[in-house]
């Protein structure tokens, strides 16, 4: 893998107020392989096909999903239009949720309300361009199923790049520091998500890509950092629930202020990402908090002790 071949493609939104440097898809163009990883949603895909041509892409060889949420892969159908010989790969669970994608995008519109309009309607993808599998042999690519932020999720190991997605949450790059914070809508369990990122740090990559959002190294850092914070934010809440009640999101936000010194980082972000930071977080918790009430008794009181904690190896 040369990083020279490896470009980010901002797929910036200006009409939602802090979609900038989040949405992105990541191309590798060389003359053995060229592939796109996560090509955005429809809105975006004006911009996404500009951004291909001025790189010199003429064919593709993968469109890799690692998920099949609208924002990451809502525009897929119209991008395998303009590619017909592209090869589509995605967690089998996702499948026929791209094929016939009317389910995926009722739901879409249920949770993100207007903001789905924004994005823009889900293509479907035809049937014989997608598929799974767990090695592509022309570009060397090793891919894994990583269910935690979503089911459906999948990770795609490129030498010692790892492509992934949201396994490690959200990330915003800021001077001298790391924002991070997890990225849980329900339905959410922690043990299944800890597992994910303890598969992908035993892959030992080097590089890690956030799809939202940015190109970070060392990977083990991020991904155990990640762990962490999936852990203490659900023992916060577990702390802060009263009779299997969800906790107060502001009491909730404080805590994680006190608690998370990587989530305290917040402050050091331009106040519009700050407001598009707060849009998703209260989606996280409420996966989180879902999580823990729906625990026995006693296994709701071990989080609130925190024990059985694992440490990522």
């Amino acid at each position: 893998m040369n990083l020279n071949n490896l470009h980010c493609i901002d797929l910036d939104m200006t009409a939602v107020e802090g979609f900038r440097k989040f949405v992105s898809c990541w191309l590798y163009h060389s003359a053995e392989c060229t592939f796109v990883v996560d090509p955005g949603p429809l809105s975006t895909m004006p911009h996404l096909l500009a951004e291909l041509n001025r790189y010199g892409v003429e064919t593709l060889d993968y469109i890799l999903l690692t998920h099949i949420h609208i924002d990451h892969a809502g525009g897929t159908g119209a991008l395998v239009k303009q590619f017909p010989s592209a090869r589509v790969i995605c967690h089998p669970k996702g499948i026929s949720h791209m094929v016939d994608p009317e389910q995926l995008w009722q739901g879409s519109q249920k949770v993100l309300g207007e903001l789905a309009a924004v994005y823009g309607e889900i293509m479907p993808v035809p049937q014989e361009n997608i598929g799974y599998a767990d090695r592509l042999d022309k570009c060397g690519v090793r891919v894994f199923q990583t269910p935690g932020h979503a089911v459906h999720h999948c990770c795609y190991l490129f030498d010692d790049l790892l492509f992934g997605g949201e396994v490690a949450g959200v990330h915003a790059p800021i001077e001298d520091g790391i924002y991070m914070r997890p990225a849980t809508p329900p339905r959410f369990l922690l043990e299944v998500a800890l597992d994910s990122l303890q598969r992908m740090i035993d892959l030992q990559p080097r590089y890690l890509v956030i799809a939202h959002y940015g190109l970070v190294e060392p990977a083990a850092d991020y991904l155990r950092i990640a762990s962490g914070q999936l852990q203490l934010w659900v023992r916060g809440i577990a702390q802060l629930s009263r009779g299997g009640e969800s906790p107060d999101l502001a009491k909730v936000l404080a805590w994680l202020l006190e608690h998370d010194a990587y989530y305290r980082n917040q402050d050091r972000l331009d106040p519009d990402l700050v407001a598009r930071e707060l849009y998703f977080i209260g989606n996280s918790i409420k996966g989180m908090s879902e999580y823990v009430n729906h625990l026995p008794e006693d296994e709701r009181q071990a989080l609130v002790r925190g024990e059985g904690e694992r440490t990522p190896r």
